[in-house]
């Protein structure tokens, strides 16, 4: 089934200059982009983006890390692309992700952990229309 799921390269991605590559594997597992901005979130985006983990522990954390730098923000599109996204992000933690994906190659923590995917269809399509108006997403034809 086509769908669409959102991913963000996070600061440790943009200021370890890993866009392209990042973007690449997307592009090779056979995703495409639908949508794309690179934008440096404010304290105000990020806790409304993160405001169902408001009540976790580490929630002033996140938000720290995600408004520390740029980050690249992206839905991407594809033949169930949210479960193929989450199998090329790995594992949240990036010492059990497995060999070959995005976090195991390049995340230095399980904080800072360079990818962020949606976890369901349903949580993609909130998370999409966060950072995207109907008018920004382009339909690729598949």
């Amino acid at each position: 089934m086509v769908e669409r799921t959102l991913s963000i390269i996070k600061p440790d991605g943009t200021q370890r200059n890993l866009i392209g590559k990042i973007i690449s594997r997307f592009e090779e597992e056979g995703l495409k982009i639908a949508a794309m901005q690179m934008k440096w979130l404010s304290r105000r985006e990020a806790e409304g983006f993160y405001a169902v983990h408001k009540a976790r522990p580490f929630f002033g954390e996140l938000v720290d890390f995600m408004t520390s730098g740029p980050v690249v923000i992206m839905a991407l599109e594809g033949k169930n692309a949210m479960a193929k996204n989450r199998e090329i992000m790995g594992a949240t933690n990036p010492a059990q992700a497995a060999p070959g994906t995005i976090r195991k190659e390049f995340s230095l923590s399980i904080g800072e952990n360079t990818v962020h995917g949606s976890d369901s269809v349903e949580n993609a399509a909130i998370e999409i229309a966060y950072f995207f108006p109907t008018t920004a997403i382009v339909t690729n034809q598949l």
